[in-house]
C-alpha cells in the first residue's frame, strides 16, 4: 500500500505516490478505462489525485469527477489548477486575475463534483497580474472554503519567496510547488529546493520518469516505438524531444542492471529516486492501464542507499541536466491566449 507524507509545513498528508491526469483522461483513454484506473489507484491505497482546469479544456476534471463519484470525499485529497486558458480564451480566460480565479474554481468545482478543492494551485506565475492579487484572490477562496490550501507550480525560488511573505500576511497556508523533478531533471535541486525547504513548501514533482525515457523503452538509435508518448502531441510529445539524444538514451540503458539489483523495475527505480528527496512530498504518476498503478505503487516506501544513489549518478554521469536558470524559462513572460 502507498505510504502518505506531510505536505508542507502543514497537517495535510497525501499520498506519496499521486495519481495525475494530465494526458490520460480524455484524451489517450476513453472514460471506462480513465475510470479503471482511478479505482486501481483507490484500491491501491492512492488517496491524491491531481488535475487541472486546462487538461483536455476542462474534460479532464469531468472524467476526475466521474471516476471519483459516490467516494467518501473526507478520505480523498483533490487537487487542481488555475492559469491556461479555457473555454472560448478571452482577454480573461486565462492567468491569475482575481477575476479569472473566482470564475475558474467554481467551474473545476462543479466538474469535479465537489464543494471544495484539498489543494488550488497556480499553474504557473503571471508576470501580468500584481502578486498581491493573486495571493488576496487565493485567500478569499480560502476563506469561503472553496480551497483548504493553496499551492503553485514551477514558480522560481524567488517567487515562492513572494508568495509565502504575502501568505504570511494573509494567513494563507501556502504549501506546495509542483516542478519537473526526475533523475535527468534537477534543476530545482540548487535554489527551489532549499528555498521551499526554509519556507515549509513541499515539491509534489511532475514526470518522475522524464516522460517515459526512464522506462528504459527508447533505445539509442532506434526510432520510437509507435504509440508512445513521443509520438503523440497531445500526450506532451515535445516535453520528451529534450530526452531523446542518443547520449541520454545510451545512459538510461546503464540503469537497467541497477534497478534489477534493487529488485525494481526501470520505472520504480525512478519514482523511488525523486522520493529519496526529503522535500518531495509525492511523485505524480499517470495511468493508461489499471496494472501500471500496481506497478508504480510499489515504489512507494522504497530505500536507496547512498551505494545505488551514487551508481545512478555515475550511470547518468553528464547528461543530467542541473543548470538551474531553466526554473527561470516555464513561466510565459505573457499569459497564452
Amino acid at each position: 500500500m502507498v505510504e502518505h507524507r506531510y505536505l508542507g509545513n502543514s497537517g495535510l498528508k497525501v499520498s506519496e505516490i499521486t495519481y495525475g491526469n494530465w494526458v490520460t483522461h480524455a484524451s489517450q483513454i476513453d472514460d471506462s478505462g480513465a475510470i479503471a484506473t482511478v479505482h486501481a489507484a483507490l484500491d491501491a491505497g492512492i488517496t491524491t489525485f491531481d488535475t487541472a482546469d486546462t487538461y483536455a479544456n476542462t474534460a479532464a476534471e469531468v472524467v476526475l469527477g466521474k471516476a471519483l463519484a459516490g467516494q467518501r470525499r473526507a478520505s480523498l485529497e483533490i487537487f487542481t489548477k488555475v492559469y491556461f486558458p479555457t473555454g472560448p480564451k478571452g482577454p480573461n480566460d486565462s492567468g491569475l486575475s482575481r477575476k479569472h480565479i473566482f470564475e475558474s474554481i467554481d467551474g473545476s468545482l462543479q466538474r469535479l463534483g465537489t464543494d471544495y478543492v484539498d489543494l488550488y494551485q497556480a499553474h504557473r506565475f503571471d508576470y501580468e497580474t500584481p502578486l498581491e492579487e493573486t495571493m488576496q484572490a487565493f485567500a478569499d477562496l480560502v476563506r469561503a472554503g472553496k480551497a483548504l490550501y493553496i499551492g503553485v507550480s514551477e514558480w522560481t525560488a524567488e517567487q515562492l519567496r513572494e508568495g509565502a511573505a504575502l501568505a504570511r500576511e494573509l494567513h494563507v497556508p501556502f504549501i506546495s510547488n509542483q516542478p519537473q523533478y526526475s533523475m535527468l531533471w534537477r534543476v530545482i535541486e540548487d535554489r527551489v529546493v532549499p528555498t521551499s525547504e526554509e519556507l515549509g513548501i513541499s515539491q509534489i514533482v511532475w514526470s518522475p520518469m522524464a516522460q517515459g525515457v526512464l522506462s528504459g523503452k527508447y533505445l539509442p538509435g532506434q526510432p520510437v516505438p509507435a504509440g508512445s508518448r513521443a509520438t503523440d502531441e497531445k500526450s506532451g510529445a515535445h516535453f520528451i524531444q529534450r530526452f531523446l539524444r542518443d547520449d541520454v538514451l545510451t545512459a538510461v540503458q546503464r540503469l537497467e542492471p541497477i534497478a534489477g539489483d534493487c529488485g525494481l523495475t526501470m520505472p520504480q527505480l525512478a519514482i523511488a529516486w525523486v522520493l529519496q528527496n526529503k522535500n518531495v512530498a509525492a511523485a505524480l504518476v499517470g495511468a493508461s492501464r489499471p496494472e501500471q498503478i500496481a506497478s508504480n505503487v510499489a515504489a512507494s516506501g522504497v530505500t536507496l542507499d547512498a551505494d545505488v544513489m551514487a551508481a545512478i549518478d555515475a550511470a547518468l554521469g553528464d547528461v543530467v541536466e542541473r543548470d538551474p536558470q531553466n526554473t527561470y524559462e516555464v513561466s510565459p513572460k505573457s499569459r497564452p491566449a
